[in-house]
């Protein structure tokens, strides 16, 4: 076949099946049409999912009658007039593709009244176009503003309409589109009908909070943490709005996630993965949070132009985004208590809708567990030397705060390796402590009774001090070399993955070396887990395992950190006390006075709760006593 130039019609039906995927895709670019006319308020009419009628209209500053010709032609637009303005997109809309493919696929009419300078023109107009064919002009009566009817979508492209969904799905994708827009844009009014019932018809000028409320759902307003974050300008710059949802209410997809930048609802695989490191060790890694977050920038270090239907953006400099999503994000969290309460349905509290967050109380000075004598020195015995030095001093200086006087000052009564000598006792009231099946713990607060995971806690306890020495000076975890190197069975590929994870080996106090074309030996291993009887052959293991399903992800810069806690996870929770194991009253005393002290103690680094609570009122309840 010669070369030949495309008809005008195949052109515009080939552009739409890049930007018009489905229902949904019509109404998000008509949407941001209206909005970026200046609408403050958009009613959508559906019929049929959208298949059979999309009717979107608004009181924005509409189309002038001689330019409603030009406004199907294949790029046209009044929003963009030279390349320059391609590196700071300050509209939603931009390309002048949108009418242009809509046409070609459906019937398309427009009616619109233009206001001018504030004035509205005396009157409006109307025009119709379908396929490679447009109408004449004709006047029109109406208020000012625009509305769009799209009809019979891909009427004329059936290969493409035979991949439509059912109604109710086509809705779906309508209802999720026009929410995420909603939500970013709360002070313009949104009206949502599907087939003649009303979905949402929320006001303008709201605050972001409640307008998020208002579409996430009312029974979510207690479990929404905002948070705002703005970032240095020499440090790249930025400001961050968000809500973060507790972890209790996460979802098994990450559908609930909602991420904005500079007004323009987004996906994006680098914030999505930010947000959800944020929640690392909060919830199990099969879990998405809930979470909203706007994010405002630069226009110059964004790039919104690389996805015909811009749903995706590209960023400068990624790291910095990621960053700082994660900053706002992890800072919100830690400010709060997330010790959630225990209810009596009978189902897993932690996987459905019996978890209700509620906040720890913690006891009343005089009334912490009792730190005895000798109680660091039995609890910590486990942990290398130079662990049980560290771990002593953040106790002390904790117990020193509350008592200053109850703590000696000289710094030779410090557990040190050459040291038998142990802490003084503080002086500190005791606190009854019961070991239930040596699984559990259980004391009490001012609230009710408070029930420990005795290994989900310590494993937290561990991960935070590993944490702590890892990254606080920067200097590698103490390790005993080997007398005998212990061989790995490790093929080719493994031992290609175990030189990529080299510098986290590193940091961790593990030296192997390839001893050939199917093993490795370890010359070195962290004396920490030494101590607590853990195997390296075993560890080194399910190391590269953790590697080979991707729960470790040594490619990206961005998960360098992740990597190293995935890590640090692994070693604390091999090192951890398990069910089972028989704790003395010091041990028990011990480890519900490092719950108080550490990060993140509403749950272990899995995500699985180590604290229940069980208040004074729902006892009551239960008992018959209200």
């Amino acid at each position: 076949m010669p070369i030949r130039k495309l008809s005008k019609l195949l052109v515009n039906q080939i552009a739409a099946g890049e930007v018009i995927e489905r229902p949904a895709s019509v109404v998000k670019e008509l949407v941001e049409n209206s909005l970026d006319a200046g609408a403050t308020r958009i009613d959508v009419i559906l019929e049929d999912g959208g298949r059979q009628l999309i009717r979107i209209s608004d009181d924005g500053h509409g189309i002038p009658p001689d330019e409603l010709p030009l406004a199907v032609e294949p790029h046209a637009t009044s929003k963009l007039t030279a390349a320059e303005q391609l590196a700071a997109i300050g509209t939603l809309g931009f390309r002048g593709e949108a009418l242009a493919s809509i046409a070609s696929i459906s019937r398309l009419k427009i009616t619109s009244r233009a206001t001018i300078d504030g004035k509205a023109n005396e009157a409006g107009a109307v025009l119709e176009a379908s396929g490679d064919q447009c109408g004449d002009v004709s006047p029109w009566a109406g208020s000012p503003g625009t509305v769009l009817e799209v009809r019979d979508l891909f009427f004329n492209t059936p290969a493409r309409r035979k991949f439509l969904r059912t109604a109710p799905t086509e809705f779906g994708h309508i209802n999720d589109t026009l929410t995420r827009i909603a939500m970013v844009h709360h002070n313009v009014a949104f009206k949502l009908k599907h087939n003649d019932r009303v979905t949402f018809d929320i006001p303008a000028n709201q605050k972001r909070a409640q307008r998020c409320v208002a579409l996430l759902g009312k029974d979510l307003n207690d479990e929404l943490l905002e948070f705002t974050h703005e970032d240095l300008p020499e440090r790249g710059g930025g400001k961050i709005w968000g809500l973060a949802g507790q972890p209790s209410i996460a979802r098994a997809t990450g559908k609930a996630q909602y991420l904005c930048v500079n007004g323009r609802p987004i996906k994006d695989r680098n914030l999505a993965h930010a947000v959800k490191e944020a929640y690392r060790g909060l919830m199990p890694m099969d879990r998405f949070p809930v979470a909203v977050v706007f994010l405002e920038i630069d226009p110059h270090t964004v790039d919104v132009n690389v996805h015909p239907a811009k749903a995706e953006v590209r960023f400068r400099n990624p790291s910095h985004v990621h960053g700082l999503v994660l900053s706002a994000v992890r800072q919100r969290l830690l400010g709060s208590d997330l010790t959630p309460s225990a209810s009596f349905t009978g189902h897993n509290a932690f996987a459905g809708s019996s978890f209700h967050p509620s906040g720890f109380t913690p006891p009343a000075p005089g009334a912490s567990p009792n730190v005895s004598t000798d109680a660091f020195v039995d609890f910590f015995k486990r942990m290398d030397p130079k662990e049980k030095g560290f771990a002593y001093q953040e106790v002390r200086k904790a117990l020193a705060e509350e008592d200053p006087s109850a703590i000696e000052s000289d710094e030779d009564s410090l557990i040190t390796p050459d040291s038998t000598s142990t802490p003084q006792a503080s002086g500190l009231k005791p606190q009854s402590v019961l070991q239930v099946h040596k699984s559990y713990l259980v004391t009490q607060d001012d609230d009710g009774l408070i029930i420990v995971d005795q290994h989900a806690l310590h494993e937290r306890v561990m991960f935070e001090m590993l944490r702590k020495r890892v990254l606080g000076d920067g200097k590698p975890l103490e390790s005993q070399r080997l007398l005998m190197p212990v061989i790995v069975d490790a093929d080719a590929a493994r031992q290609a993955t175990l030189e990529q994870m080299q510098p986290l080996l590193e940091k961790i106090g593990v030296e192997l070396a390839p001893i050939g074309p199917d093993a490795v030996a370890v010359q070195a291993f962290p004396s920490f887990l030494f101590e607590r009887g853990v195997e390296p052959d075993t560890f080194i293991v399910d190391l590269v395992n953790k590697a080979d399903t991707g729960q470790l992800d040594l490619s990206n810069p961005n998960v360098e950190e992740s990597a190293l806690h995935e890590v640090l996870d692994m070693m604390s929770c091999k090192a951890a006390v398990k069910a089972g194991d028989k704790m003395n009253g010091d041990e028990l005393s011990a480890l519900l006075a490092k719950r108080e002290e550490i990060d993140r103690s509403s749950n272990c680094p899995h995500g699985r709760p180590t604290t229940l609570r069980l208040t004074l009122k729902d006892l009551e309840k239960q008992f018959g006593r209200t």
